[in-house]
């Protein structure tokens, strides 16, 4: 078996914009805080710590993958992050690929094999989804930074 995917992307925790602004907000309020604090209560150090704690998993959360979608042998696989189950999609039970908007909300929580309302979940970070439809009627939602290069990798996996 080669390495060469027709598709490979990774998705990573801490690479969603909106998070990365709240963290860096909750960081910019505790320094502010130590600063004000300085000269009143003993306090002013757990402000210190805190804000460089929060800065410092923001950092590790930017190389953290939750979940990598790999296109292969007409078969999507979306393997998640450590004890997540691996989910295996057969291209040729799919009956419709198209390209869609996630989620109308502003602000939207990652989710890996979330079941809701008759479709199947993916998401991370971004905007953009593929929706495939397979013959039962069940929907993927599989969210991506990339979805028009992914939309025609799996038209092309499934004329194959």
């Amino acid at each position: 078996m080669s390495n060469k995917y027709a598709f490979l992307e990774k998705q990573y925790i801490g690479r969603d914009y909106i998070r990365i602004c709240i963290r860096l907000l909750m960081a910019a309020f505790c320094f502010g805080a130590y600063v004000y604090e300085r000269d009143r209560d003993n306090t002013q150090d757990l402000f210190l710590v805190v804000g460089f704690g929060i800065i410092g998993i923001s950092i590790a959360l930017l190389f953290l993958i939750q979940y990598k979608t790999i296109i292969h042998n007409k078969s999507l696989i979306i393997d998640g992050l450590w004890t997540a189950k691996k989910v295996k999609i057969d291209l040729n039970s799919i009956t419709d690929v198209r390209k869609d908007t996630y989620s109308s909300y502003l602000f939207n929580n990652p989710v890996y094999n979330l079941h809701r309302k008759g479709s199947i979940r993916f998401y991370s970070s971004g905007k953009d989804a593929v929706v495939l439809t397979d013959r039962d009627g069940l929907e993927y939602f599989i969210g991506t930074q990339r979805p028009n290069e992914m939309l025609l990798v799996i038209q092309a996996e499934m004329k194959k």
